[in-house]
């Protein structure tokens, strides 16, 4: 046989092999989606009564105004016809090549073919000029109220973007260059991913952003040196060793957010927040909290604060022997900690000497972009279904936060794993991102329901151990860090809240980029920058933003500068635990690696 001939037959041989495997995975994927189990339609989408508003409102608009509707109407189908006819013109000439190109760029689209071939071109124009006017068209109802137009303007984007055609094997060129280019093994590769992580969620779908194996927590991620000093049914309390020879008198206490893990505060050294502060001479404890099983599911707000946050703090006290902490909340721990300084004014207890508060929302009466998962639709949903099964699973909230950010978090992992057959990135923040915890059935219905839906805490109508507390009893002196672009708290929701509260000391500092990047911004990086302002925390967040300074890198010195301040004088550096509380382990912990607590 000639070389040409070997060659062929070799990539015959292949093919053959490759065909073996995927009769091999397509019987795993049956057996994965067989174990999935059933749960409230109403967590998968919204109610029908979303497209019933659009359609109506699309009515109305068009009896009202037929003329601009016509207009609307014609302009897209003259863009259409117009490209299609450029299309062939060039076809008819002989040349294959695309038609002029004046749609937007797009990521999405960055391989040359979209640009040069005819096919990939004249699917991408028709996709572009299709999106543009269903955005326009929605853009152009006037019958609807904010709240409804909020959610049809996000759940039309979404639709828009889970028809792009590069999330359809057919119709990406890249899927298609590497299927023929390897002989179908991307592709085969790609039905074991996507086998893979339906297996690894119990039949469920989700795409595994990060390589699993490149990360363990304790090991070459949360490795600041430390030790557990206290533990209970909700949470460890990890007190971190010193690095200075002397350290601020008053320590301090970071309460993470435990819909997902403390580390995300503590990755690697470059980059943490934690390592950071202890090398600024603060006396450090942070909580990482338990990840519920079933068995917490009465567990509510008032035991995170009681067995949390007030128990966090009388330990810190306790090892210290000091009379006051000074105490972060992030994210939903913020919104509790609001919750416990209320409570604590009200009892007439100083403890807490200054708030920290990383992006948090206390005044819920504009949520924001996840506000879109706050109707009674979804939220009857979740309670149903944490009825059931005692929990509110990682799976559903992980999903949600996805899709806040769908093309990053769903399609183009996607692609890259199922069509492209690529391995997820080592990269440890979305290592972090897939570690994701439970919340008790009871908690989250209490957080859904007299938080986000019903404004409870700005309303001053939230309980905290049977008596209501409000925005105006926070009165200890307080910093509040927002983000520019954040997708989950947004920083005029967050600025909002901080205004309301008593207190006289106000700082607000808003961080460029979004909820996690903003955040774990070290200073060594100089990426994104901050805003500050000598104007009082009051009016408009537009308003405030106009007079507010710019300032290049991290907001980390000026935070350290502003708790400096307000930690006391230097005393000899602590080390972890104390007479009454003995080392119960190193840090990281036991908490943060158990996958619920029932495991």
């Amino acid at each position: 046989m000639t070389t040409a001939e070997n060659d062929a037959a070799a990539r015959q041989d292949r093919l053959n092999a490759n065909l073996a495997r995927i009769e091999e995975l397509s019987q795993r994927l049956s057996a994965a989606l067989a174990r999935r189990r059933m749960h409230d339609p109403a967590l998968d989408g919204p109610a029908a009564d979303v497209y019933m508003k659009a359609a109506t409102a699309w009515v109305a608009g068009m009896m009202q105004n037929p003329a601009r509707m016509v207009e609307h109407q014609v302009n897209y189908w003259g863009k259409t016809l117009k490209h299609y006819v450029e299309a062939n013109q060039v076809l008819a000439n002989g040349e294959f090549k695309a038609p002029p190109d004046p749609g937007p760029k797009d990521r999405r689209f960055a391989n040359p073919l979209w640009e040069t071939h005819p096919f990939f071109n004249f699917l991408k124009q028709q996709y572009q000029l299709n999106s543009e006017a269903i955005t326009t068209g929605v853009a152009a109802m006037e019958t609807l109220a904010p709240d409804d137009r909020r959610r049809i303007d996000y759940f039309t984007r979404q639709i828009v973007d889970m028809f792009s055609p590069t999330n359809f094997l057919g119709t990406n060129p890249d899927a298609l260059e590497k299927a023929v280019a390897t002989d179908g093994e991307s592709l085969v590769q790609g039905l074991e991913n996507l086998v893979r992580d339906i297996e690894a969620n119990d039949g469920e779908l989700i795409v595994t952003l990060a390589d699993r194996e490149a990360f363990k927590v304790g090991g070459n991620i949360a490795t600041t040196p430390g030790s557990v000093v206290y533990r209970n049914r909700m949470m460890e309390l990890i007190q971190y060793a010193p690095t200075t020879d002397k350290v601020h008198k008053i320590p301090l206490i970071i309460f993470p957010p435990w819909i997902n893990k403390y580390y995300i505060l503590d990755l690697k050294p470059q980059n943490s927040l934690i390592k950071w502060i202890v090398d600024q001479g603060f006396t450090l404890f942070v909580v990482s909290w338990v990840n519920p099983g079933p068995d917490y599911a009465g567990v509510a707000v008032d035991d995170y604060i009681r067995d949390g946050f007030l128990r966090a703090m009388a330990e810190a006290r306790r090892i210290t022997g000091e009379k006051h902490v000074n105490a972060v909340g992030y994210c939903i721990a913020g919104t509790t900690l609001a919750l416990t300084l209320a409570y604590l004014h009200k009892a007439g207890d100083k403890t807490v000497k200054s708030a920290t508060f990383f992006t948090t929302l206390t005044d819920f009466s504009d949520p924001g972009e996840v506000g879109v998962f706050l109707n009674d639709d979804f939220v009857d949903g979740i309670e149903r279904q944490t009825a059931s099964d005692g929990i509110l699973s990682k799976v559903f909230m992980q999903r949600t936060f996805s899709f806040l950010r769908s093309n990053d978090l769903i399609y183009t992992p996607a692609i890259k794993s199922y069509m492209l057959g690529e391995a997820p990135p080592a990269f440890d923040l979305l290592f972090w991102n897939g570690d994701s915890t439970n919340l008790p059935a009871t908690m989250a219905i209490e957080y859904l329901r007299g938080l986000c839906q019903n404004d409870g805490l700005a309303k001053g109508e939230f309980p905290v151990f049977g008596h209501p507390v409000s925005l105006a009893e926070v009165q200890v002196p307080l910093c509040a860090v927002a983000c520019e672009t954040d997708h989950i708290a947004h920083w005029k929701g967050s600025f909002n809240g901080i205004k309301q509260m008593g207190s006289k000391d106000k700082t607000f500092i808003l961080s460029e980029s979004g909820h996690i990047a903003g955040i774990v911004n070290p200073p060594s990086k100089g990426k994104y920058g901050h805003y500050t302002s000598e104007a009082p925390v009051a009016g408009a967040p537009e308003d405030w933003l106009a007079g507010a300074t710019r300032t290049a890198g991290s907001w980390w010195p000026r935070w350290g500068e502003w708790l400096a301040q307000r930690s006391g004088a230097k005393v000899v550096a602590r080390m972890p635990g104390g007479p009454e509380n003995p080392v119960l382990g190193p840090a990281p912990g036991t908490y943060v690696t158990a996958e619920s607590s029932d495991a």
